[in-house]
């Protein structure tokens, strides 16, 4: 409805509060005007171009248009934004053709600046960049753009300005940075503190436990059944350990409830063929899951067994899709498997018996590898183009999703049946963790350690 509920109230500074302009993606109309703006502006007006100011990116259909509209509904500015590279879309986006009508209301330039950063975030971009006029960096660097090089564009001096896209580093401090402080003393074996599991003194024995986010075992109690087998054992695959049995503590509000939670578990048991031995069930609480997974292995294979130097093997299964209601945030490629292929890609590290081993946690692909760069005492650089990718995640959403099953390993690849195994990347002197392009270009993803568990 287009009535100011207010104004009919009879608040008249309601009306006079109205934006002068609004922001949406250009239809046939917006984008006719947004280029008649381009032409006048840099062809008609500024000579940075003869004839006319169109190229490839034009023509290109993943090309976005944004413009500002006024009250009235004509355009007063517009801005572009698309993919950098021909091919699939690696995640690095360049916004360009930023143009406003003279005369307009202030304001304009930098709302368009700003809509283009938070859609190439929304499209799963980590890397966008723009080449501006010499006389408009002020403008980016007061938005909070950094500064590449100088550059030259059609004869004229410009200036490379980058946005900073902290996706990566966001996710790998809300999930794992308090870890190192809190668990400092408490738990650990030498060689594998912050380790997936843990093998017992003594014994061949490796243990690991995991929780489910109650808010998701609430949701989806089949699913957070089914995941609970899904990352112990995946856990205990990453150092190279054989599932034995598992045991499960389940909180419900009622017998009902439990039972679907159980059903996915059991399940995933079946499936894996790996038993519940045993566990836990309290009822009229609030949801809760946790399960214990138990394997046996002589030669655990560590996460922080790594060295500068290394190459960094991603192995993924790309089976499967988004996982309803998780889209971009939990990749299914488990659910339909078969016990067979699931044991061979459980089995995938103690194969290969890589130098160092860890899967991918929720701390997503570039987090994981963090974390085993930083077990290792070193930094690590991810080749973006290499890393194996399904069709219909973004390079955003894929680096820092939850993927099913990934096995990240330096030394040596773990190839695994369904899965896809590449080299796509290694393990340097430093920390953290570099995204390399590419054009050669490298930009930050995590400045230091993940978990702050330091080496192991």
């Amino acid at each position: 409805m287009d009535h100011d509920i207010l104004a009919l109230l009879g608040d008249v500074r309601s009306v006079a509060a109205r934006p002068a302009f609004h922001i949406e993606e250009a239809g046939h109309s917006g984008l006719t005007a947004y280029r008649a703006l381009r032409h006048e502006a840099f062809v008609a007006r500024q000579g940075l171009f003869t004839g006319h100011d169109l190229d490839d990116h034009d023509t290109d259909p993943r090309t976005i248009v944004l413009v500002a509209r006024d009250t009235a509904g004509d355009v007063l500015g517009g801005v572009r934004l698309g993919p950098a590279t021909d091919g699939p879309d690696l995640g690095w986006w360049r916004g360009g053709r930023l143009v406003v009508a003279p005369g307009s209301p202030p304001g304009i330039g930098s709302a368009l600046v700003r809509a283009a950063c938070a859609r190439a975030e929304a499209e799963g971009a980590l890397r966008f960049e723009a080449t501006v006029q010499t006389r408009t960096e002020k403008l980016f660097t007061r938005l909070g753009w950094q500064r590449v090089r100088p550059v030259t564009v059609a004869g004229h001096d410009h200036v490379l300005m980058r946005w900073p896209i902290g996706r990566i580093a966001a996710l790998a401090r809300s999930a794992k940075a308090a870890l190192g402080p809190l668990l400092r003393g408490l738990t650990g074996v030498p060689g594998f503190v912050g380790d997936d599991g843990v093998p017992l003194p003594g014994t061949d024995v490796v243990a690991a436990c995991d929780a489910i986010i109650p808010a998701m075992v609430e949701r989806d109690p089949e699913w957070a059944g089914w995941c609970s087998v899904l990352v112990n054992l995946n856990d205990l695959a990453a150092m190279g350990a054989t599932p034995t049995g598992l045991l499960d503590a389940l909180g419900a509000r009622d017998a009902s409830f439990a039972a679907r939670v159980l059903s996915g578990l059991r399940k995933a048991s079946e499936a894996y063929g790996v038993p519940v031995l045993g566990g836990h069930t309290q009822f009229g609480v609030p949801a809760s899951l946790s399960v214990t997974a138990l394997g046996r292995t002589t030669d655990p294979v560590p996460g922080g067994g790594g060295r500068p130097g290394q190459r960094v093997w991603l192995t993924a299964d790309l089976g499967g899709g988004w996982r309803p209601g998780y889209t971009g945030r939990q990749w299914d490629s488990t659910s339909f498997r078969r016990t067979p292929e699931l044991r061979e890609l459980l089995g995938s590290v103690a194969k290969a018996r890589p130098a160092a081993a860890k899967d991918v946690s929720m701390a997503g692909i570039a987090g994981t590898l963090g974390m085993l760069a930083e077990a290792s005492g070193c930094g690590a650089v991810l080749d973006v183009d290499k890393v194996p990718r399904p069709r219909g995640a973004s390079t955003g959403d894929w680096l820092t999703c939850f993927p099913g099953f990934a096995m990240l390993t330096a030394g040596a690849p773990a190839p695994a049946g369904p899965a896809v195994t590449a080299a796509c990347g290694e393990l340097v002197a430093g920390t953290g963790v570099t995204l390399r392009w590419p054009d050669g270009e490298r930009t930050t993803a995590i400045d230091g350690g993940v978990t702050g568990l330091g080496n192991s």
